[in-house]
C-alpha cells in the first residue's frame, strides 16, 4: 500500500509555500512585510537591490498567495496575505537565529 498520493495532495501546498521561502531574497522580502505594507520603491531601497529583481521575487510571492497587492493609483503595495504567513515566517526566522547564536 502507497500513501505517495495522497501526501502529494495533502502537503503540496505547504510545500510550496515554504519553496517560495527558499530564496534569502524572498525570505527578506517577506521579513519586510511583517513590518507593513511596502511599495516595490521602497523594498528596492531598504534591500538594495534592482527593481527588476524585487519585482520577480515578488511574483513568486504572490504565486505562492503569500502577499497581496492593492494599487494606490500608479503604485503597488504589497503586504502580507494573513497573518499566519507573518507567524511562520517569524517563528523560522527566529528558530534559526536562536540556533545559530547557540552554535557560536
Amino acid at each position: 500500500m502507497s500513501d505517495g498520493p495522497s501526501i502529494a495532495a495533502d502537503y503540496s501546498d505547504v510545500s510550496d509555500m515554504f519553496g517560495a521561502l527558499s530564496s534569502p531574497v524572498r525570505a527578506a522580502i517577506v521579513h519586510r512585510l511583517t513590518e507593513g505594507e511596502q511599495t516595490v520603491g521602497h523594498l528596492v531601497t531598504t534591500l538594495g537591490l534592482s527593481q527588476p529583481l524585487i519585482s520577480q521575487h515578488l511574483r513568486v510571492l504572490r504565486g505562492a498567495r503569500l502577499v497581496v497587492t492593492e494599487r494606490r493609483g500608479r503604485e503597488v503595495a504589497y503586504t502580507l496575505a494573513d497573518d499566519h504567513v507573518a507567524h511562520v515566517f517569524l517563528d523560522a526566522f527566529h528558530h534559526t537565529k536562536e540556533n545559530h547564536d547557540d552554535d557560536h
